[in-house]
């Protein structure tokens, strides 16, 4: 893996740790009264979030083929199980740890293999 490559991985999972913790405000929001001051902040932060998500992730498009983003997208499963325990003490399971480790596992599968058709800068 180039360089190249692995910085763009790099910022492609930080983008989905960023676009993950959309949960975390989502779900404080439904702690709150439907349409109160700090419910309509919370649901501003949302989208504020989810648009430079939509942006970056167009970015990171240009280098990586759309298959090996996508399936990079299911880290957010393990992000929100993080999110879970560290913002609402949510307990995790055997299952679910090694359900985030075969999660990352495949994740490391799709990305480290070679495709014919890998972006070309």
């Amino acid at each position: 893996m180039k360089k190249t490559d692995l910085k763009i991985y790099l910022l492609l999972h930080l983008l989905m740790m960023f676009m993950s913790f959309g949960g975390v405000v989502s779900k404080t929001a439904a702690g709150e009264r439907f349409l109160s001051f700090r419910w309509i902040c919370l649901y501003g932060v949302l989208l504020l979030i989810l648009g430079i998500y939509a942006v970056f992730w167009q970015q990171i498009l240009h280098h990586i083929m759309l298959s090996k983003a996508y399936a990079c997208k299911a880290v957010t499963v393990v992000w929100g199980m993080i999110w879970g325990a560290v913002f609402f003490h949510e307990k995790l399971t055997l299952t679910n740890i090694l359900g985030g480790a075969l999660v990352i596992a495949g994740v490391v599968l799709i990305a480290s293999g070679k495709g014919s058709n890998d972006n070309a800068d």
